[in-house]
């Protein structure tokens, strides 16, 4: 005979379910009956976890995965004369950036390198994202590629994208032979 397992209910309020003769163990059943609970890891790692564990584990789930590539965030906006990309990029040189442009898409990649290795059971939070990422962005007007500048400053990446005049009506003369 096997013992029955508790339910999500009981470990989690640590509430047993009395049998018949009114004591606190937990009944056995016999072979033939279904066990009606599932073990359910998610609600053991619950029960069996410190909060501090369990935050820990949380903040591991909300990051990048490391197999990937982060996505980088950022700003667009135009001007008269500009599409303007700005984004944050903390901790990179400016040598590990490469801004590429292709018809009407530009895309931005670099790599977050760590100073220093820290185990994983050593972390309290792990929120930053370290490692290779990179954006594309469709532009929404025609851009003049040779004219783009980049910059950075205080950690913050501006590209500066001068907008193509294509309403610029020319005339051109018709020669007669």
């Amino acid at each position: 005979m096997t013992k029955v397992k508790r339910s999500f209910f009981e470990k989690l309020t640590g509430s047993r379910n009395i049998d018949n003769e009114g004591n606190g163990f937990e009944r056995e059943r016999p072979m033939n009956m279904p066990n009606i609970y599932s073990e359910d890891a998610e609600a053991e790692m619950i029960i069996n976890s410190s909060p501090r564990q369990m935050e820990r584990e949380e903040n591991q789930l909300s990051s990048p995965q490391e197999d990937g590539e982060g996505q980088l965030t950022i700003d667009v906006y135009q001007t008269d004369n500009d599409v303007v990309i700005r984004s944050t990029i903390a901790g990179v040189k400016p040598e590990d950036l490469d801004v590429s442009i292709n018809n009407d898409m530009i895309t931005i990649r670099g790599e977050r390198r760590k100073d220093e290795e820290v185990l994983e059971e050593n972390y309290y939070y792990q929120e930053c994202y370290w490692g290779s990422f990179s954006r594309s962005v469709i532009l929404p007007v025609d851009v003049l590629p040779d004219k783009i500048e980049a910059s950075m400053k205080n950690g913050i990446l501006t590209i500066r994208l001068p907008k193509a005049d294509n309403t610029r009506t020319k005339k051109i003369q018709v020669r007669g032979f």
